[in-house]
């Protein structure tokens, strides 16, 4: 599975602590979405962001380390433009409350439902470079 990453996980060191398997597949740009840092950097509407392709199979792990189950980021999945075939990449976006993050989001409603309403109405992309 194909991951853009943004923050800590750009470092070849610090996945390998996490993950026994993994490759970067080159660096990326995600459009539609901006870098907010808080407590941990995470995502907000608008703008772009540079990053790099993170290939591996451990998606549990990646989740278990980005605490999805504690609520503090939600993996969403966006399409890559510029793959040999439609392709798709996991996006792990930060709950700014959470996170401490000074991140807008255009809509009152749970966060998880604020980010899918503005990635079904904005269609964010990631481009290889």
């Amino acid at each position: 599975m194909l991951v853009f990453v943004y923050g800590t996980l750009t470092d070849s060191g610090r996945v390998a602590q996490i993950l026994d398997d993994f490759s970067y597949a080159g660096t990326a740009t995600l459009s539609g979405l901006h870098r907010v840092d808080g407590e941990y950097p995470t995502l907000a509407p608008g703008g772009s962001v540079g990053g790099r392709l993170l290939e591996t199979d451990e998606i549990e792990r990646l989740d278990a380390y980005e605490g999805v189950d504690r609520g503090l980021y939600i993996r969403v999945s966006v399409p890559v433009e510029g793959a040999e075939t439609p392709t798709r990449a996991a996006v792990y976006v930060g709950d700014p409350d959470a996170l401490a993050a000074d991140a807008d989001w255009p809509s009152a409603a749970p966060f998880p439902d604020c980010v899918e309403r503005y990635l079904d109405s904005r269609e964010p992309s990631i481009r290889i470079n």
